[in-house]
């Protein structure tokens, strides 16, 4: 599996972690491996605990860079995009901003509404420039 696999299947996770709050990450992650044979790699596992583990921080800085929105505004699909890119910029340093923003951008075109990805380009183009204090 390539990163760009990994990375879909991480949001994947992600996705189902932001609709099914009843259920543990671990739960998530077991029943998607068992249930519908998702693949799952170092990187998959790092992202998607690695969100879990940082979901207070990353929601925060998220919250802070949706300039003219609330965060109840966002769809369920463009908020795991978010954590991602966010968890991607701010945790993953062997990643560049740019690969991780494209790639999340890549993302919304492909999974969320139409017009959705200049919204995420937008938020994490914020986030990276709020990390460098560019």
């Amino acid at each position: 599996m390539n990163r760009k696999e990994a990375r879909e299947n991480a949001f994947l996770l992600l996705y189902e972690g932001v609709s099914k709050k009843d259920e543990s990450a671990e739960e998530i992650l077991q029943k998607a491996t068992e249930e519908r044979d998702l693949s799952v790699n170092d990187y998959v596992k790092d992202v998607f605990f690695g969100v879990y583990t940082n979901l207070d921080a990353l929601e925060a800085v998220i919250a802070k860079n949706l300039v003219g929105w609330k965060k109840e505004r966002v769809s369920l699909v463009s908020m795991a995009i978010l954590r991602l890119g966010a968890y991607e910029i701010l945790y993953r340093d062997d990643i560049p901003e740019k690969v991780s923003i494209n790639e999340c951008i890549e993302l919304s075109k492909k999974y969320d509404d139409e017009k959705t990805y200049v919204f995420v380009n937008g938020v994490l183009n914020a986030i990276a420039k709020d990390k460098t204090g560019a």
